[in-house]
């Protein structure tokens, strides 16, 4: 029987981390573990001596451009920026050839910009580890929505000395592990086909009847929470083509995109499923409000707006008549757009426990607003329409969504 030797990628500036590389690199042969060298670095390597899988050229031309230009242009951020680029597309070509079992990369801000590039879009479950200098602070910009692990490197990665060794000794051990694991997994049994749903505290009821829905329909349900994180790890997930459909029931980080909120996906929320061709049931969940912080953290410019103090941390602003206008016009358009099949639900007895009747958040005219605009938005487009007399909570409706999203997947949507 051959036994297959996991490959972990390494990506690093050789031309400032050479002699860091190679000690890494000797370790994981030790490890069992064969190292794919990638050089990201700007100038000639110094201190490497050992075997380069894939040299800066590599990577330059890849970003589509040259070495030679990186360097006569003198710009650092320029330079940092193309060899990101270029890496993230060398190590999909690794992975596109399933000679990719891990990454680890070790680097001060600069590298670890590089690596966070690269390992940016690889698929969710490849190991990535990132030894930084910048770790014992915000690593939002290196992780952003992907399952990166980074470790703080304790002194500067700058020679191999009693804490760099440790430290780096320990990292090649978790990543050959990681990679190990990966590699020699069994197949098992057959997994069930995966479905992510989008869910708030005022979507909750909706959310888990679907879900309990779905599961008796044999799939296994990914929930992420609409925090602004959670959005960009689903929409992650939805490029990564590990779906097999969405149900987005709650869009609620539009609103704190487009208003200022504190819970904000950014402007490419919602577009994931659709640029894929990933099935996607979606609602108007929770767009009746914005998020802040304490109530003493809410922008003045919204004084005289109608709030309610969610708890101590959490302050949710009603949405205008103006604003849910504007909010359907978005969500539709990118509804319209999509390339896969789409159902659009419109709950008209309210679109969050805030929102229904009797609610803080009771507003009809602008409920009425958001529904208009959605459906202007769709109509002429593929998308099809739930428009239900149903509160989003109801879990008659929340059992249909998830009954109409297992029709679109098996394609038996009539």
């Amino acid at each position: 029987m051959t036994l297959l030797i996991p490959s972990v990628a390494l990506v690093g500036t050789l031309d400032t981390k050479g002699a860091e590389y190679q000690w890494v690199a000797a370790r994981l042969r030790e490890l069992g573990v064969e190292p794919v060298v990638v050089d990201a670095g700007i100038h000639p390597p110094a201190g490497f001596t050992g075997t380069v899988s894939v040299g800066q050229d590599a990577v330059a031309r890849a970003a589509g451009t040259t070495i030679q230009a990186l360097r006569d242009g003198g710009d650092r951020g320029v330079a940092v920026a193309a060899m990101g680029e270029g890496a993230a597309a060398v190590l999909a070509g690794l992975a596109a050839e399933g000679r990719l079992d891990g990454v680890l990369a070790l680097g001060g801000s600069g590298g670890s910009s590089i690596a966070a590039r690269a390992v940016r879009d690889l698929p969710v479950g490849l190991p990535k580890l990132i030894v930084s200098t910048m770790a014992s602070g915000d690593v939002a910009p290196y992780v952003g929505a992907s399952d990166v692990t980074m470790m703080y490197s304790v002194v500067d990665i700058s020679g191999i000395n009693r804490v760099s060794r440790t430290v780096l000794g320990n990292a090649a051990a978790a990543i050959a592990g990681m990679a190990t694991a990966r590699s020699t997994a069994g197949a098992g049994a057959a997994e069930r086909p995966l479905v992510a749903a989008s869910m708030f505290g005022v979507t909750t009821p909706a959310v888990d009847a679907a879900r309990a829905r779905l599961e008796e329909l044999g799939y296994e349900v990914l929930v992420f929470h609409a925090t602004g994180s959670g959005g960009r790890a689903l929409e992650a997930l939805a490029r990564s083509g590990m779906l097999a459909g969405v149900l987005d029931l709650t869009t609620t980080e539009l609103a704190d995109d487009l208003v200022g909120g504190v819970l904000s996906a950014g402007p490419t929320r919602l577009t994931a499923a659709g640029a894929a061709g990933v099935p996607q049931v979606v609602s108007l969940g929770a767009l009746d409000m914005v998020n802040f912080g304490p109530r003493e953290t809410v922008p003045t410019q919204f004084t005289g707006r109608t709030f309610f103090v969610h708890n101590p941390t959490v302050t949710l602003m009603r949405t205008t008549e103006a604003e849910n206008a504007e909010l359907g016009r978005r969500l539709g358009t990118k509804l319209a757009g999509a390339t896969g099949p789409t159902v659009l639900v419109v709950p008209r007895g309210g679109v969050s426990a805030l929102d229904a009747d009797g609610g803080a958040f009771h507003d009809p005219g602008a409920d009425a607003a958001l529904f208009a605009a959605a459906l202007d938005a769709v109509a002429g487009s593929d998308v099809t329409v739930l428009d239900s007399p149903r509160h989003i909570n109801d879990s008659a409706l929340a059992t249909d969504t998830a009954d109409r999203l297992h029709a679109l997947i098996t394609g038996k949507e009539g």
